[in-house]
């Protein structure tokens, strides 16, 4: 009997397909780091905005929380009662502050001047007695 026989036979079957995708899943994260890793942060950061820093030091921290949920539930420790769990909830936190941040950014700008303009001719304003008179169409010719 070969090793892999042996590994084969260690877990079910019915999960194999499972283990394939999170070990696909952990090839591509291995890359993302590698790629990430070429790079020096400081290098990185001085291309980008501050609000696009923040939103990649809070992506770094979320993937390394998450990889560590993982690495606990792998170990048969339950992520939902270690501390990492509130951690990725605080973190998550700051995200959708950041994320309220960039919909503000992008939200249309109101401009108020063309705004009154706009209001100020679109509302009616009553003519005077003379200019109500001389301005108002006639609906017929007058007898004389």
């Amino acid at each position: 009997m070969s090793e892999d026989d042996n590994n084969l036979e260690e877990y079910p079957t019915e999960i194999h397909d499972y283990l394939t995708a999170f070990e696909k899943s952990l090839g591509s994260v291995d890359e993302m780091l590698k790629t990430m890793m070429s790079v020096s942060r400081s290098e990185l950061l001085q291309k980008l905005d501050p609000l696009e820093q923040a939103k990649l030091d809070l992506v770094s921290v979320y993937t390394l929380n998450s990889m560590f949920w993982v690495y606990l539930a792998t170990q048969g420790i339950n992520p939902k009662e270690h501390p990492v769990k509130q951690e990725l909830e605080r973190i998550r936190t700051y995200m959708n502050k950041v994320k309220e941040i960039t919909d503000k950014k992008k939200a249309s700008k109101l401009d108020k001047g063309a705004a009154s303009r706009f209001v100020k001719n679109a509302l009616w304003e009553p003519n005077t007695e003379n200019d109500h008179s001389s301005k108002t169409p006639t609906k017929g010719k007058k007898r004389q």
